[in-house]
């Protein structure tokens, strides 16, 4: 990669992520390469990019008007990569994802394990959010694609993958542990963990949807902490069953008598123009039941 790309990934990557140390992490160098090559360009440009601190690093206002052009310098040495690629074959390339935890967890590893197969030599680059979070990465180009539940709020290409169950959570010695369905009126009879990650969650949309108002003793962003929680008796609560494959938690899951789901999928821009990398995924992902 040209030096100049390099120091300008190297102020993007920086600014992205608040500091050095995680910026050296991604790009595989050493901290100190990090903050010498954006020193560099501060000398080049004769201007201060980042505000050093305690806490990491944050644009100056020169740093501010110049990060656009860096991205688009480097959003273009993309395209041109990808034409080389094109001629040549596909013989690297990376693949930059967008994902929620519990599909990083349960589907990636298998996907990327298959796919590395054909296309040994692909770098990928996984970034771990929330629906808003995943939205926003593939708006600003910080991921090529993004595995998020369907519709996305904003103007994106969206591919349906699966429709993933809502499932009641309880702890093992809960009363209704032996019932086939959950009743979705028993809900609002127990203390409930509500699982909310900065959006409106399907299973608020539950509670509208059947007219009930629950006791929320606990909400949390984090999964493991529910299912920790319900395991020890103190609440019950909904996660999708994606989450729950393969749980440590002594827990019950139960379907509720009124079926819910989350559907899932894969968000990008613009499929035709994504790199010869991100094209082959797509392709494979395409032919390939999740």
């Amino acid at each position: 990669m040209d030096m100049n790309i390099q120091k300008y990934m190297a102020f993007i990557k920086t600014v992205e992520r608040g500091s050095f140390t995680k910026a050296a992490e991604i790009l595989n160098y050493s901290q100190s390469g990090i903050s010498r090559m954006i020193g560099d360009l501060e000398k080049e440009w004769k201007v201060s990019l980042l505000e050093r601190n305690r806490t990491g690093v944050k644009l100056t206002s020169d740093g501010t008007k110049l990060l656009p052009y860096a991205r688009n310098v480097c959003e273009e040495y993309m395209k041109l990569q990808m034409q080389v690629d094109d001629l040549n074959g596909l013989q690297s390339g990376l693949i930059r994802i967008g994902t929620i935890s519990s599909i990083a967890t349960h589907w990636l590893p298998n996907i990327i394990a298959e796919f590395q197969k054909k296309y040994p030599n692909i770098n990928y680059e996984l970034l771990l959010g929330h629906y808003a979070d995943i939205e926003a990465w593939i708006n600003e180009g910080r991921v090529d694609v993004g595995f998020t539940r369907v519709p996305t709020h904003s103007d994106l290409e969206m591919e349906f993958l699966e429709q993933d169950k809502l499932l009641v959570v309880l702890p093992e010695n809960h009363p209704l542990s032996s019932c086939d369905k959950f009743p979705a009126s028993a809900l609002a009879e127990y203390p409930f963990m509500l699982l909310e990650k900065g959006e409106k969650a399907e299973i608020s949309e539950i509670f509208e949807r059947c007219g009930i108002t629950p006791h929320i003793q606990f909400i949390t962003v984090d999964d493991y902490a529910i299912m920790s929680m319900v395991e020890k008796g103190l609440g019950i609560s909904i996660l999708p069953e994606l989450i729950l494959r393969r749980t440590p938690y002594r827990i019950i899951t139960k379907e509720i008598d009124a079926p819910s789901f989350r559907k899932l999928g894969l968000a990008m821009r613009d499929r035709k123009n994504v790199s010869l990398a991100v094209k082959r995924f797509l392709e494979y992902l395409d032919c390939r039941n999740i």
